[in-house]
């Protein structure tokens, strides 16, 4: 295809790592030969997921053999209502963002940063989903929202289901999310006791690098050199409100 979604046809989401059991967690590793997927150098990569109590920490680590872009985050879908529950109009959301970033019809980035005042992109005061969609005639999302451009730990978005009570808060250190609701979703997916995923019926809170950073000067860098170390953290934050 035209670009790199989730590494290229074969991503780290389909091979293999070597796993390592930690007190607190699990380590994963693996080393990404020269070429591979057409990305120049050896790559050197360790995910580690750590349990603290309600929270989830999500640690990246690489290091390269020759120049070449590095944006890792983590594709994991959330329902606050519980396993089974047919959609996420219910949810109320808020992302700690000013601005976003506009997308072609192949969703990829135009290189604007757009101001989210005005616009259905303004979630930084809590929003309930499904009336902020029809309230907009929105399909869903599944844009980079632009948060701090800070290497220190920030906070990114939270959720909240008022049904249960849950509460998801993320904090991390990368300058961007992409919020995606699960508008591909098509009910082909079958979960725990044949659960099934309709469109809507989960989101995304990826947090990474501005997507086609490395085609656009003026978005954060994200190409990773030798002898520089990739170290990005995520904090998934669960508690009931």
């Amino acid at each position: 295809g035209p670009n790199s979604l989730h590494g290229g046809v074969r991503g780290f989401d389909k091979v293999l790592w070597t796993p390592q059991v930690l007190s607190n967690g699990v380590q994963f590793s693996r080393v990404s030969p020269d070429g591979e997927e057409g990305y120049p150098g050896e790559l050197k990569v360790w995910v580690t997921y750590t349990l603290d109590g309600g929270e989830l920490v999500v640690n990246y680590r690489a290091q390269a053999s020759q120049t070449t872009p590095v944006n890792l985050t983590n594709h994991s879908y959330f329902n606050l209502a519980g396993q089974g529950s047919p959609n996420i109009y219910d949810h109320e959301v808020t992302i700690e963002a000013d601005a976003f970033l506009p997308v072609d019809e192949t969703l990829i980035p135009t290189g604007e940063v757009a101001p989210v005042q005005g616009t259905a992109f303004d979630l930084r005061k809590p929003v309930e989903l499904g009336k902020h969609l029809q309230e907009f005639h929105l399909g869903g999302f599944d844009h980079n929202f632009c948060l701090k451009r800070s290497k220190e730990k920030h906070f990114c978005a939270r959720v909240h289901h008022a049904g249960s009570g849950r509460v998801l808060e993320v904090y991390t250190t990368q300058p961007g999310v992409q919020f995606y609701t699960g508008n591909f979703l098509d009910g082909t997916l079958k979960g725990k006791s044949g659960a099934v995923y309709p469109k809507h019926s989960g989101f995304c809170l990826e947090t990474q690098n501005w997507p086609d950073a490395v085609n656009q000067p003026h978005f954060p860098p994200v190409l990773l050199r030798p002898g520089d170390e990739y170290d990005h953290t995520t904090w998934f934050k669960f508690s009931v409100a």
